[in-house]
């Protein structure tokens, strides 16, 4: 007698198409209730460069979902507290108290709306500053721009070393050993590894800079002080002053910051549609970053200028605003932090120079190719590592004169690339649905306005003294 017919065949036996039964025959529980972790992996050999295909990942949740956006914004605000920034902010701590924590609060709010401007610009058109800035305002605009941005990083990516330099001393080494090193060092990371490689170990640097605001609270600052400099605007009308605030305004909203941060958020594959959690980051590296700047000028007024030092004359100078904190070995934690920040720019200004003017020439430009494919790109990474230290290790460079000058000159070019950006974050068809806001212009254009007024008035307050001396 012949078995009677089935949906699966006249003669199948019970496993013979196991898994093409209905769903609702199978029995309960037999799928899991959450995607597993694929933990297997592919090497593949794509033109000569090695690739690993990994499994997927469930995505991360809860709080570990947002630790994981962090990245082009707060990596560039922290840079921008490098070598030059300690010594700005130092400076202004012992030269002139807490009068300029107000200038901070208001650079915040301006900082976190370019450099998230600079994200959403990347993430709209999937191109750079330069890039876009050649293309929209044409060849002769762009060189313009990238001749700026040349200046502007040219002399800090020498205060970088500069900083190293300092750092290594105070450890008792000889810039001589330090400076090259960490040239090398540089070059080795960003050149043989990959994006995603380079941007942990860029933000495990940021962490040196936890060190300033404890120091803040235990140098025991006056409060009710403090707070009058953070809410009543104090202005002087003496050089020094209008000097400084140029200074503070140059090394806290930097023209390298808003180029990395675009450059990166491409590089980062941020599509137009995803664009969200990019904002956070670049929000909070501008609040992250600026709170350690306002703490460096509470531990230096608080140590420094009550003690009636009102200059720097080196690095050790400025460590002893970390004494309160950690004692004898405040030279040694300073130096540990001034390394960390000084590396950290070290990489990220030639990475936002080759950027600017590879972006600008059309020519290939990622950190994840290699040099046979983008050597425009890790050429000029290359050439600014190299003149960058050969220039630090010029004997008898006034340090922190240079430090504080570098500054001022990025306050002076700074309007230029905040011009362009503006116009660029409004044009409708470049940008689509993220085309600044009008609320996001009101804050933007009087930062621009601001910053604008501030370097004219410091460079005709310079005039008049030159022509009355």
């Amino acid at each position: 007698m012949k078995p009677a017919p089935t949906e699966l065949g006249p003669a199948a036996s019970p496993d013979a198409h196991q898994g093409l039964e209905p769903v609702e025959r199978l029995p309960a529980g037999g799928l899991p209730g959450k995607p597993r972790s694929l933990r297997h992996r592919l090497r593949l050999n794509i033109r000569g460069r090695s690739v690993t295909l990994r499994g997927l990942r469930r995505p991360p949740t809860g709080l570990l979902r947002w630790l994981l956006v962090l990245g082009p914004g707060l990596i560039a605000t922290s840079a921008g507290n490098d070598a030059g920034g300690i010594t700005t902010y130092s400076l202004a701590g012992a030269r002139f108290g807490y009068d300029l924590i107000w200038v901070m609060l208001l650079l915040t709010l301006g900082l976190a709306v370019v450099q998230e401007m600079s994200a959403r610009l990347g993430a709209a058109t999937g191109r750079g500053l330069l890039d876009l800035i050649r293309e929209r305002f044409g060849l002769g605009w762009g060189m313009f721009a990238t001749a700026s941005v040349l200046l502007a990083n040219g002399g800090l990516i020498v205060s970088e070393f500069v900083g190293i330099a300092a750092a290594g001393e105070l450890f008792g080494l000889s810039r001589y050993l330090v400076v090259p090193l960490a040239a090398v060092l540089l070059w080795y990371l960003v050149l043989f590894g990959s994006y995603a490689a380079v941007e942990k170990i860029f933000l495990g640097l940021t962490l040196v800079f936890f060190a300033y605001p404890v120091a803040a609270v235990l140098a025991h600052p006056d409060w009710g002080a403090v707070a009058r400099g953070a809410f009543i605007p104090t202005l002087h009308g003496d050089q020094a002053y209008l000097l400084m605030l140029v200074g503070l305004l140059g090394t806290t909203i930097t023209p390298y910051m808003q180029v990395f941060q675009q450059s990166s958020t491409v590089e980062r594959g941020v599509a137009r549609r995803h664009y969200g959690p990019e904002r956070l980051d670049a929000y909070f590296g501008a609040f992250f970053s600026n709170l350690m700047s306002i703490a460096m000028i509470i531990a230096t007024a608080a140590t420094l200028h009550a003690a009636g030092q009102f200059d720097l004359s080196s690095a050790a100078d400025a460590a002893r605003a970390l004494e309160p904190a950690v004692g004898a070995a405040a030279k040694q934690l300073f130096g540990l932090g001034l390394v960390g920040a000084s590396l950290l720019a070290a990489a990220v200004l030639p990475l936002a120079t080759a950027y600017a003017v590879s972006e600008m020439l059309g020519a290939p430009h990622s950190v994840s190719l290699d040099f046979r494919r983008a050597p425009l790109f890790f050429g000029l990474f290359t050439a600014m590592l190299v003149l960058g230290a050969a220039l630090a290790l010029l004997p008898g460079l006034p340090v922190i004169e240079w430090l504080l000058l570098v500054q001022v000159l990025n306050g002076l070019l700074l309007p230029v690339t905040l011009l362009f950006m503006l116009r660029l974050a409004n044009d409708a068809r470049l940008m689509g649905p993220l085309r600044n806001t009008r609320r996001l212009n009101i804050v933007a254009w009087t930062v621009f306005v601001v910053i604008t007024v501030a370097v004219v008035v410091m460079l005709g307050s310079q005039v008049w003294g030159l022509l009355k001396g």
